[in-house]
């Protein structure tokens, strides 16, 4: 599984994804170009692709507040994150502390954000608002609580964020909104990269999960986007007919969530976009016609 590039543990983060987005970013020539994702969590991947050199510009976006107020803190007001968290001890009293400071839900983004950021690090499977301690309450399990915070690390990876805050721009607004709102700004060389909550199991995994009625908003904005993007679900059959009208690949990714298995997910990609043959070569579903276009004049132009 790739290391990620976040200081968070993200259930189903998709950093695994580098290789083959950075190939669909070179193939279309839209690479050193701009980056956005509209569910960012972790955002590994898009740090990733930034460290890289892949894009030049990430434009991320999270509405959990709690997510929201870690990445205010690791980007502009990186020295108390990081003195939070060295002065903090990891033992099962301080995340009782933490926890509820977590379900208070301060405004202060240093306080907030480090609370995500512990429960994230102690929780089993990085899931913060309902996981379990890992070790157990009685810390009688084969590894303890504090086995995922090495802070040494946590903080390389905050500060190497934090020297590229210039070409990093946050949001915490509804996805669907906040594309309605970037769209327009964006370059033609630019790729959207949205990964919602999973259809099936999204409420017991993320904070912000979503109603069957929210998926079918999405897929209503994000079909009316001019710019080049990629979607990832759970391949479940509801997602396959909500995206009736695009090309649907299926995929392997390496679950970081409770069991570890690989799963079968799926990948559907906007008209016109150039895809790997690797991918394509694992196409499940094709249009029998292509409803829109603007996508591929976008990439005619950026060639």
């Amino acid at each position: 599984m790739a290391r990620t590039a976040s200081p968070l543990r993200y259930p189903g983060g998709k950093s695994s994804l580098l290789r083959l987005v950075s190939g669909i970013l070179r193939l279309n020539r839209i690479d050193r170009g701009h980056y956005v994702e509209p569910f960012a969590g972790g955002a590994g991947l898009a740090l990733s692709l930034l460290y890289k050199g892949d894009v030049g510009e990430i434009h991320l976006n999270d509405i959990d507040p709690a997510i929201a107020a870690l990445w205010r803190a690791v980007l502009n007001h990186t020295d108390d994150l990081v003195e939070l968290m060295h002065s903090t001890s990891v033992t099962i009293a301080e995340r009782a502390r933490q926890r509820e400071i977590y379900f208070a839900q301060p405004e202060d983004d240093v306080t907030l954000g480090f609370a995500t950021l512990f429960l994230n690090r102690v929780n089993r499977s990085g899931i913060i608002r309902t996981g379990g301690v890992i070790g157990g309450l009685a810390q009688t399990g084969r590894y303890r609580l504090d086995c995922r915070f090495n802070k040494a690390d946590i903080e390389a990876r905050i500060r190497r964020i934090a020297r590229y805050r210039t070409r990093i721009r946050f949001s915490s607004l509804d996805a669907g909104i906040f594309l309605e709102r970037l769209a327009g700004q964006l370059p033609v060389r630019s790729l959207i990269y949205a990964d919602p909550p999973y259809f099936v199991k999204g409420a017991e995994l993320y904070t912000s999960s979503f109603r069957p009625e929210d998926h079918e908003e999405f897929r209503d904005r994000l079909l009316t986007i001019e710019r080049p993007w990629i979607l990832t679900y759970d391949n479940a059959p509801e997602i396959k007919k909500l995206y009736g009208s695009r090309r649907q690949f299926g995929f392997d990714l390496y679950y970081s969530a409770q069991t570890k298995r690989t799963g079968s997910e799926l990948l559907v990609a906007s008209a016109g976009l150039r895809l790997p043959n690797e991918l394509r070569d694992r196409q499940v579903h094709r249009p029998q016609y292509r409803s829109a276009t603007a996508g591929l004049k976008s990439l005619e132009h950026a060639s």
